[in-house]
Order: C-alpha cells, then structure tokens, then sequence
C-alpha cells in the first residue's frame, strides 16, 4: 500500500461482471441482432419515463450545490492532499474539457444545431423552422444539451469526494467512492462497491465503444466522399484498427506524456479551426449568434432544462444527452480526480462546469452557426445531407461552402481523428484506473481496454450499424443505476469540503454553525 492508499490490485468480480456483461452483449448481438436492439430500445424508453425527470432535477442540484461550494468560503479548501498543484492549469484543464467533449464536440456540433433549426424544439412556440428567428431557439437548446448542468455531473463536486476518500483516506480510486458518504470505508470491500463500479464502468465502455464503431462507419462514409474510397466493411474495420493502434500508443505513454500531449494538441488545433472559420468564413453571423443565442439560453435556461411535456422528442434529444453525460459521469470524475490534485474547490467546480461549458458552446456556434449560415443562404445545402447521409455529411457540407473547401473538409476529418482518439484513451485510461484502483494503472492493463474496446467494436461493425446504435442507447439505460449512484454526493460533497476547510485552517470550527468541538466530532463520521 504506497501512501497509506490501497492500489494496484485488480478487482477481479469488477473485472469478470464487466467482461462478462460485454460478451453476453456480443453473443446474443450475434445470434438475436433485432432482438438485443428491441430490448435495449425498450429499455431507453423505460428509462427516459420513469427516470427523465429525476435526471433533470438531478444535473440542476449538482450545478447548484457545485455553485454554492465554489462561492462559500469552503471553495478555498484544496483537494488531493497537496498544497499546490501537481500539473499547469493550462495543460489540466485541456485534458478535462477534450476528454469530457470528445468526439461529440465535432459531430454533434455541427449536426444537433441543424436539427434544432429544422426542427424547432416544442418548447419554442410559434417559433418557424429554418428561419432567422429560429437561429436562437437552436443553439440555445444545443448550448443546453452540452452545457453547465451537463458537465456539471463529470466531476464538479463528484471528484471532491473521489479525491478525499483515495488520497487522504487511503482507498483505491474506483467510482465504488462515490458512496463513501454512505458506507465510509466499508464501501472499499462490500458487494454494494463492486456493483457500483460494474454499472460505472459499463456506461463509459459501452458509451466508447459505440464512439468508436460510429467512427467506423463515418470515417468510411468521408473517405469516399472525400477521395472516392470504396465505403466497405473492410475500410470501417481498417480504421477502427488503426484508431486504436494510435489510442494504445497514447494510453500507454500515460496522462503526463500521450493524454496530455493529445489533449493540448486538440486544444490548440480546435482554436485554429476555430479561428479560420471566423476569417473565411460567416465570421460576424457567428459571432452575433453566439451573444444573442446565449442571451435566449440564459434567459429560457429553468424553461428549456425543466420542460417535461413532449415525452417522446425529450427521448430522441435533450434527455439522451443528459442520460449520456450521466453514463460517463463517474468514470470522467475518476480521471478528473486524477488531474486535479492541488486545485481547490472552487477551481475544479469553475473549470469542469463552467469554463469547459463556454468553451463548447463557443465551438458549436462556430462550427454549427456556420451550417446555419449556408442554411439561410442555400436552403438544403447542409441539412438535406445531414438527413440523408447522418452526422459526417453535415460537417463536409459546411466545410466544402467554405473558401479551400476540400482542404478545410480534410481538416476536419483530421480533427475528428484526433478528439476520437483522446475520447477512447482517456476512458481506456479511467477504466484501468476503476479496475486497479490506482492513478497509474499497469500498461497491460490500460493496452488490454484499448485492444477490447477496439475488437468489440469490429464485431459489432460486421454486425452492423444497428447495433452500434443498440450500445449508444444502451449507456442511457446504465444511466439509471449511476444517477442513483450519485445522488449521495449532493450532500457528501459539502460535507467533505466542509471538514477539508477545518483541517486546513481555511475556516475555523467556531465559524460553520456548531459550538466548538462538536463539529469535530460531526464531520469525523465522514
């Protein structure tokens, strides 16, 4: 045991349960295809019903309580165990936001705005589709789908305990901590921790593998488009294999070196990008989209998160993202807890649910403003190929309006490769760390996540689309179990800040409500 904390073992029924759960999918995927994607459709439908609106009280408390924390004197307590910290801000909050935005921040940036636009949201009433007045219905409902709520459950206030039980109580860091306001230590051995981890760690695996199978089949869509490759099985399967030769070399050379390399280049590529598309492309109509549609986001924010009337479009959007974002939510919090030693409260509150919000919602404008643009000036010309072609034919309609369009398409296709890559090593990565415990898990193990991720996904490719669709919808069914997984840390959070402020001279005991001496003993039932 290094540093009083318990690591480096496997948990072996986290381990089996979870592989075991994955092959089953595959078998029966095999034999009954419609009836695995039957299901699991079922099981989306059941969840969105009887769990949509718990989930949307859910992520709005998680801001709040995060909110609160950061505010009070107690957002000055530093977490981790460390004075100061251990990496830049710069190169920690680009691992947080790339990993956590993924290679959703490139196909859903360009896409879901276009929908929306479209199609324009029911709780936007007597709002026309495709015209000018519904440009802000439909970024303020993307801003929506990837905004402070929604990141707000990727470790804003979840990664304070994670870190407080792991590096200042010594237990293995595992999503199984989530519950350590309820159980305490007991929660490093009970059956309630290994059923904790398996559901965490299902979300994430099958939330990747379903990123990268989609991958697949897109990457084999562009390349025919763009150069007049065959869109063949053989071409998906070729690049998933080559995706993930490029996510182990990451994984392995660990988050100081690949993850954190890949992190920052995918930063700094995104502000290029970004830059450009400002300088040659509809730079001012993005601009001004962006400032009045976060005016209709933040002035319709409680109207937009808490509408509860159409089941059916809630289903097919806003509570798929939120359901989404649950599903990875303990696995992010793990890899955030491993980032952030040093940071305070109130930093890792800002970052994670604030700066990494804006930042998305300043990328969909740029990148799906733009669709919208050339949507205004050429009706059809970016949405008739996403309807018809899905997510990829969006991204090359935009590029291919843009001055240098067949370079600026190119371009993209490389950013999508590069933020693929950072999703899948950095949740290959998280899952090591579930399994093992520790914040530097063995390569062999991080290589055999890759490798399984990667190989389930080539199955499921030869299966067919469906049933990479089938394990996209069915981490929104895992999102069930983890939203209840995470509810303690409403109120475990505060407390651990709470005792963390104590101990470090941040506050005294006299100044948070307690007659001296008794809140030593209140806070030590943590």
């Amino acid at each position: 045991m290094e540093n009083g904390m318990r690591t480096g073992k496997i948990n072996w029924p986290v381990f089996i349960l979870t592989g075991g759960v994955l092959t089953i999918f595959v078998i029966m995927s095999l034999i009954y295809t419609d009836g695995v994607a039957a299901l699991v459709n079922w099981g989306f439908t059941q969840s969105i019903k009887y769990f949509g609106a718990f989930w949307q009280l859910l992520l709005l408390a998680t801001f709040v309580v995060g909110a609160v924390l950061a505010i009070s004197k107690y957002g000055k307590a530093r977490v981790g165990n460390l004075d100061k910290p251990d990496m830049s801000f710069f190169k920690w909050a680009a691992i947080i936001t790339v990993s956590g935005l993924g290679a959703g921040g490139v196909f859903w940036a360009a896409a879901e705005p276009m929908y929306y636009f479209t199609e324009v949201p029911p709780m936007h009433d007597g709002i026309s589709a495709a015209t000018e007045g519904a440009v802000g219905v439909a970024m303020a409902q993307s801003f929506m789908s990837w905004g402070f709520t929604a990141w707000a459950v990727y470790g804003a206030i979840s990664a304070i305990i994670i870190m407080y039980a792991h590096y200042n109580k010594g237990l293995s860091l595992r999503p199984r901590t989530l519950l350590y306001p309820i159980f305490g230590e007991k929660i490093e051995t009970n059956n309630w921790g290994v059923a904790a981890d398996v559901f965490c760690i299902l979300g994430a695996v099958a939330g990747t593998i379903g990123t990268i199978g989609f991958f697949g089949f897109q990457f084999s869509y562009w390349m025919h488009d763009l150069f007049g490759l065959p869109d063949t099985l053989l071409t998906q399967v070729l690049a998933v294999g080559v995706l993930i030769a490029l996510v182990t070399i990451s994984t392995v050379t660990g988050i100081e070196k690949g993850i954190q390399f890949l992190s920052r280049f995918n930063v700094w590529f995104a502000i290029g990008v970004g830059i450009i598309l400002l300088l040659i492309g509809p730079g001012g109509f993005i601009i001004d989209t962006f400032i009045s549609s976060f005016g209709t986001y933040m002035g319709e924010y409680m109207n937009i998160h808490t509408y509860r009337d159409d089941q059916a479009w809630l289903g097919s959007w806003m509570l798929f993202f939120f359901g989404w974002f649950i599903g990875f939510g303990p696995l992010m919090a793990v890899l955030v807890a491993r980032v952030s030693r040093g940071r305070t409260v109130r930093e890792v509150f800002l970052v994670v649910s604030i700066v990494t919000a804006l930042a998305s919602n300043v990328w969909f404008s740029i990148l799906g403003g733009s669709g919208i643009f050339y949507e205004l000036q050429n009706s059809g010309s970016v949405s008739t190929p996403l309807l018809e072609n899905g997510l990829p034919a969006a991204i090359i309609a935009i590029a291919e309006q843009l001055p240098l369009g067949g370079i600026m398409a190119i371009v993209m296709l490389i950013l999508t490769i590069t933020f693929v890559i950072t999703t899948a090593d950095s949740m290959s990565y998280s899952v090591s760390m579930a399994v093992t415990g520790e914040g530097d898990p063995p390569k062999a193990v991080r290589v055999f996540w890759a490798i399984l991720m990667g190989a389930i996904s080539v199955i499921l490719i030869n299966i067919g689309e469906g049933s990479i669709g089938a394990l996209q919808s069915f981490i929104v069914v895992t999102a069930v179990p983890i939203s209840i997984i995470m509810l303690p840390v409403l109120w475990g959070a505060p407390k651990i800040a709470k005792k963390m402020a104590i101990e470090q001279g941040v506050v005294k005991e006299e100044s948070v409500g307690y007659p001296s001496g008794k809140v030593s003993q209140k806070v030590e039932n943590l």
